[in-house]
């Protein structure tokens, strides 16, 4: 997600994350040396049969490598907000994760993907969410369900959080010019793995960009009434009624039915 509120410090046992890194590079091969939360099973792997050793190995790898991102990405955030995007470099950044600049860019090409790293998290998240949708269920249908119970949960993605530390992540971005342009770069990605679930083509692809726009100008709007000071759960009804609406607008277009 956005921000999810954990401190960073995944590594090797005494919170560095040169050691997460030497880690990963070993290539982790016994459960006790990955956190409990990185072992969590989706239910897909739950009903998968045994993997051989030899799988089950580098799926560990792959795990320890996402905690050394978060872990890196954790360190340059917290400076981030404490001195502002442009005040702080990456060699800053590099020695406090304890880890070299070529290292650090081995894990981010840009600086501003220390800062959006999260939202790589999210890039297919609308293309899981029409390629898991029930049976009968509609991608439309689906994808405003989706954002419906996003909305309910408060979930920083929809813009309609207040907790304090989504509130100074969301300031630090939109208030970065460099984070807003590199933000689109990930909205992009967003776009296109959409398509491809939608089937592909022009047709697919026009779909999808309306729909992608649609999610960042909801949670643009939510986000710009949290900033004002309207609190999440006042700001609700509202967020429900803007969303509903712009999902009526999806299915309809542009111009309703009958009219020349």
């Amino acid at each position: 997600m956005v921000m999810s509120g954990e401190k960073a410090g995944a590594g090797n046992g005494n919170g560095s994350v040169a050691g997460a890194v030497e880690e990963e590079r070993a290539g982790v091969s016994a459960s006790a040396q990955v956190p409990a939360s990185a072992l969590a099973r989706t239910p897909a792997q739950a009903q998968a049969p045994a993997q051989a050793p030899t799988q089950a190995r580098v799926s560990l790898r792959e795990r320890k490598k996402q905690l050394t991102y978060r872990a890196i990405s954790d360190a340059a955030v917290a400076m981030f907000l404490e001195r502002g995007f442009d005040k702080v470099s990456v060699a800053e950044v590099a020695a406090a994760a304890d880890i070299s600049k070529p290292t650090l860019f081995r894990y981010f090409p840009a600086k501003e993907d220390l800062a959006l790293h999260r939202f790589a998290d999210c890039e297919d998240e609308a293309a899981r969410v029409v390629g898991g949708r029930a049976p009968g269920a509609s991608p439309l249908e689906a994808l405003r369900r989706h954002f419906l119970a996003g909305l309910d949960r408060r979930d920083p993605a929809t813009g309609l959080c207040d907790a304090p530390q989504v509130l100074a992540f969301h300031r630090l971005l939109y208030g970065t010019p460099s984070l807003v342009a590199r933000l689109y770069a990930y909205q992009g990605r967003s776009e296109a793995a959409l398509a491809r679930a939608l089937g592909g083509g022009v047709t697919a692809r026009l779909a999808a960009g309306q729909v992608i726009a649609v999610l960042r100008i909801l949670a643009e709007e939510n986000w710009r009434r949290i900033d004002a000071g309207e609190g999440a759960d006042r700001g609700y009804a509202g967020a429900v009624q803007a969303a509903e609406e712009a999902f009526v607008q999806l299915r309809s277009g542009l111009e309703p039915e009958g009219r020349g």
